[in-house]
C-alpha cells in the first residue's frame, strides 16, 4: 500500500504502532506510536489536514480500528479498511474454530500437547494458565522477557515462510497442534498448509467483527476508492 500511494504521487504518511523493533523501510514518511485514543487521533487528523484514512491494521487490532472509525466520524474524514480476506478451510484441513483468545486458552485445558503457538508476542501471557504444554514460538523480535512457559522454544524469524520450511519445522519439533489467529493473506499461511500436509489439527481463532466502515481486500480497491475521492489527497 505504501509503495502504491508513493507511485501515484499521493501525499501520505504510514503510522505504525511500534510493536516491531525494526520495521521494514517504506517509501513514504513514517510515524511510530499511538495517538492517545480517539481524541488524540481526531487532533492529529485535523492538525495534519488529513483528507482520507486507510485502516490497514492487523485484522485483530479491533481497538485501533474502532478508534479510527470514531475519529473519522468526528473529524469528518472518509475511511476505508484494507483487510486481508480470512482463510477458509479446504479439503484436508482439520480446524476447530474458537471465537477469541480466551476461548482458545480454555480449549487447551487437558493433557500435554506440543503446540505451535502463532498468536504474536502480545498474547503469550494469556496462555500461561496452561503450562503443561510445550510451546513453539516464532517471533519477529527476540522477547524482552522470558515467555511464561516452562517448556518452550523461541525462533526469531520474519516471514513470509514457505510450506516446506514450516513442514520441516513442525516435524522437527513434533508439533501435534497449531494455534493460530485467522490473519488471512499469504505471508503467514505456510503453517496452515504445513498442518494440512502433516494432518495436524488447527485451533483457529476467528477474527473480531468490525462494522461501520467500508472494506476492500486488496490495494487496488483502495486506489480505486482514492481515485473516486479526487486528487488533492493527504492520506
Amino acid at each position: 500500500m505504501c509503495q502504491a500511494v508513493h507511485d501515484r504521487g499521493v501525499r501520505a504518511t504510514v503510522s505504525l504502532a511500534g510493536r516491531v523493533d525494526h520495521p521494514r523501510p517504506q517509501p513514504i514518511p513514517r510515524r511510530v506510536g499511538g495517538f492517545g485514543g480517539v481524541a488524540g487521533l481526531v487532533e492529529y487528523l485535523r492538525a495534519e489536514k488529513i483528507t482520507h484514512v486507510v485502516d490497514a491494521t492487523h485484522p485483530f487490532a479491533a481497538q485501533m480500528s474502532a478508534h479510527a472509525i470514531d475519529a473519522c466520524v468526528q473529524a469528518d474524514v472518509p475511511l476505508i479498511a484494507l483487510t486481508r480476506p480470512p482463510w477458509s478451510a479446504v479439503a484436508g484441513d482439520r480446524w476447530q474454530h474458537v471465537a477469541d483468545i480466551p476461548a482458545a486458552v480454555a480449549e487447551l485445558q487437558g493433557s500435554s500437547r506440543r503446540i505451535l503457538l502463532a498468536v504474536g508476542r502480545m498474547h503469550l501471557d494469556a496462555f500461561a494458565p496452561n503450562p503443561q504444554h510445550f510451546y513453539l514460538l516464532r517471533l519477529v523480535d527476540p522477547p524482552a522477557m522470558a515467555p511464561p512457559f516452562r517448556d518452550h522454544d523461541v525462533i526469531v524469524a520474519r516471514g513470509p515462510f514457505t510450506e516446506s520450511d514450516d513442514t520441516a519445522l513442525m516435524r522437527d519439533h513434533r508439533i501435534d497442534l497449531v494455534v493460530s489467529k485467522n490473519a488471512g493473506g499469504q505471508g503467514a499461511y505456510a503453517k496452515i498448509a504445513a498442518a494440512r500436509a502433516l494432518s495436524v489439527p488447527v485451533l483457529m481463532i476467528d477474527r473480531p467483527r468490525i462494522g461501520g466502515r467500508a472494506e476492500v481486500g486488496d490495494v487496488q480497491g483502495v486506489l480505486d476508492w482514492l481515485d473516486h475521492a479526487g486528487t488533492d489527497l493527504g492520506v
